[in-house]
């Protein structure tokens, strides 16, 4: 009896600003998808719902979690601890479905090292200008914030040549299209 291909996971990473919540959201309805809710040591943003956009948990739980080794990855970013739990992916693979994630590059690597049938996608702002400029339009982050922010996605840029897919989010329903036209070359097979 042949063992079951496994099902590829799809991760979309951007530095922070860089449309990828957005994208998924506009992408994660497809029913060949279920989307993965990550875990993080952040303060919930006005708006997000625990269990929906994160599972909001204290460092200290966080770092238990890293002990029993309850994540597939789990990084360290922007000064807190963002992780995604084996439970999801299981929760995927009895559901038969692809798991879409939502990760910095550095959690994306680290997936890709464990899952060989992860396909990386990351979305790259068409400038820093453009990049500083939504970062502003957010009216979410201190300046300070901003200025770490920039700093960091230079460095996930660079960082994102290790990457399957690189898209330039220029017009968003474009970016969109874009990233369903990979995913679909994989659900296809």
């Amino acid at each position: 009896m042949m063992a079951e291909q496994p099902l590829p996971l799809f991760v979309i990473s951007a530095p922070s600003g860089g449309g990828k919540t957005t994208v998924i959201e506009s992408i994660k309805s497809d029913s060949h998808l279920t989307y993965a809710v990550s875990v993080t040591t952040r303060a919930p943003r006005n708006g997000e719902t625990e269990g929906k956009e994160y599972y909001f948990i204290s460092k200290e739980a966080f770092l238990e979690k890293i002990d029993k080794n309850a994540f597939i990855e789990w990084a360290e970013v922007h000064g807190q601890y963002y992780g995604t739990l084996w439970s999801e992916l299981n929760r995927a693979e009895r559901e038969r479905k692809s798991l879409i994630l939502d990760l910095d590059v550095q959690g994306g690597i680290n997936l890709k090292k464990r899952k060989k049938e992860a396909v990386l996608i990351f979305l790259m702002p068409p400038s820093m200008e453009v990049l500083e400029l939504r970062l502003r339009n957010r009216k979410t982050d201190s300046e300070a914030t901003i200025r770490t922010r920039l700093k960091n996605a230079r460095k996930e840029i660079e960082a994102a040549v290790g990457y399957d897919y690189q898209i330039i989010n220029q017009q968003l329903d474009e970016t969109i299209q874009a990233v369903q036209t990979v995913i679909n070359k994989y659900l296809e097979k």
